[in-house]
């Protein structure tokens, strides 16, 4: 059972770390820094390589992709909306 709980939790973590990316990877590279934020090609790289090491580190991949999947989207993500003018 808890095999499956883990296997489960996993592909959540991938499935919310792979649209934190997409979404990243969407919004303009000049927002980045007018949101006070890391750059467009930093952030990419913090939620791409988070992304593989939810594969290759197990449960400590998916806790460090969670976290960094976390922070983009709480944090990054309405910064960058509303520096762009865009609803939420």
């Amino acid at each position: 059972m808890a095999g499956v709980v883990l296997v489960v939790l996993s592909w959540a973590v991938l499935a919310v770390t792979a649209y934190a990316f997409v979404n990243a990877a969407r919004q303009r590279p000049d927002a980045y820094p007018a949101a006070n934020k890391l750059t467009k090609p930093a952030w990419l790289a913090i939620l791409g390589v988070s992304g593989l090491l939810s594969f290759v580190l197990g449960v400590m991949g998916m806790v460090i992709a969670a976290v960094a999947a976390g922070v983009y989207l709480v944090d990054v993500r309405p910064k960058l909306l509303e520096v762009q003018g865009k609803s939420r």
